[in-house]
């Protein structure tokens, strides 16, 4: 994104009243500023259009462009803005506003056309040339046998290929193809299964409704990573970064609360050990690095094990091996961490105790590690199987784990070699 449209964007976003900054912008370059802007700035923004800004808004978009803004407005605008349409444009609109827009036919588009793998390359030809006369777009092409789908023709053939030997069916290349009900998710793991290639949509017949890009499944990809990202962290997904504080506060605080409460379980570990670190004040300044590797290792595993479970690749009940190499990754991370670690500690501290504070240090770098191992996969693993989402909320209880076991294992280990 270019830094201008990104200042365009920011101001819109930050605006009280986002149609003033966006309506004052060339008619141009609406539809590029729109549909960078988050979706919860979208819907603010097309609800303070008013009809005639709608209606000149919509009047350069695709019918599935058409389709995304006016799934932000309410029923009534919708009819009006419908109503105002040419009869093809509102027969294509009305067709896609009756799909579900999280399903294979609201994310498809119409730009297609179908030839029959009998026709030549010239009557192709024609046929494409009479849609781009009409909607002013590049169709994809859809070979069919009668009303079988066989494939895509490239574009590139009708340019490449002998017309005098050769035919369509010829150059067809095989096409995915979803049904028109299936969720946006078993649309991606399609894409992820046939990178780069456009997606046909089906009905119950196995006859085309429309086409979905590989563009634009690119772009929910995008998208669907930067949910990830959001659940991961805790932050909702509809947050922007352009939100003003009062919303960042309305949606961070409850889960901070819930971090504040796991924290306190840490420090009543650590209460428990008050008078050893009295008596041996140095553990204060090795126990965030105890607890600090212990939640990156478990981290890591964590979302070594969810990208797992996304790609079907484990669950619960296949998982005894992903646990097992875990952990043992863990104790050999420990070991490494552990011994640098006890190093430094018998440096410095040798004169007061010897070996025996490096060792503590690094048979409880080895333990936690371990722990968060453990945890790190096993987490995800449990609360798929409950139905949760592991991204939304197993960083919380492994966290804890590393906190509270590794401070246990550290103070008590220390309370009982060096006192």
């Amino acid at each position: 994104m270019s830094s201008q449209l990104r200042d365009v964007q920011e101001t819109i976003a930050m605006s009280p009243d986002p149609s003033d900054p966006f309506t004052s912008l060339p008619r141009d370059e609406w539809r590029d500023v729109f549909f960078a802007l988050p979706e919860n700035v979208r819907e603010p923004l097309v609800a303070e259009l008013n009809r005639s800004e709608l209606e000149n808004f919509i009047d350069r978009l695709d019918p599935d462009e058409v389709t995304d803004v006016l799934g932000y407005a309410n029923k009534e605008t919708r009819d009006a803005v419908l109503a105002t349409l040419d009869s093809e444009r509102r027969e294509k609109v009305d067709f896609l506003l009756s799909f579900n827009p999280e399903s294979a036919a609201g994310l498809m588009s119409l730009d297609y056309v179908t030839v029959d793998k009998t026709r030549d390359f010239a009557a192709v030809v024609e046929r494409i040339r009479r849609f781009e006369d009409r909607t002013g777009q590049v169709p994809t092409i859809f070979v069919t046998d009668e009303d079988e789908l066989l494939g895509e023709l490239p574009g590139a053939a009708l340019s490449v290929a002998d017309r005098e030997t050769e035919t369509i069916a010829d150059y067809v290349q095989e096409t995915p193809h979803i049904r028109y009900d299936r969720d946006d998710e078993d649309v991606l793991e399609v894409f992820r299964q046939n990178r780069e290639r456009n997606v046909a949509v089906l009905d119950e017949d196995e006859d085309i409704l429309g086409v979905i890009h590989a563009a634009d499944l690119l772009m929910m990809i995008e998208e669907a990573a930067g949910e990830t990202l959001y659940e991961f962290t805790g932050v909702a997904e509809e947050e922007s970064v352009l939100d003003g504080p009062g919303k960042k506060v309305r949606r961070r605080y409850k889960w901070l609360i819930l971090n504040l409460g796991t924290a306190f379980m840490a420090a009543a570990v650590v209460g428990l050990f008050e008078s050893t670190i009295a008596a041996v004040a140095i553990l204060a300044a090795y126990m965030p690095v105890v607890a600090g590797m212990g939640g990156n290792a478990g981290t890591q595993a964590m979302a070594v094990t969810v990208r797992g479970i996304s790609l079907d690749q484990v669950s619960l009940k296949t998982g005894k091996r992903v646990v097992a190499n875990e952990v043992i990754a863990g104790a050999a991370n420990g070991l490494i961490t552990g011994a640098l670690v006890a190093v430094i500690a018998i440096a410095f501290s040798f004169g007061e105790f010897g070996v025996l504070l490096g060792a503590v240090i690094g048979i409880s770098m080895v333990a936690n590690l371990v722990i968060a191992g453990f945890f790190g996969a096993i987490t995800p693993l449990l609360l798929d199987r409950l139905g949760y989402d592991p991204a939304t909320s197993a960083t919380i209880f492994i966290t804890t784990a590393t906190d509270v076991l590794g401070f246990f294992v550290f103070l008590g280990l220390a309370q009982a070699v060096l006192l």
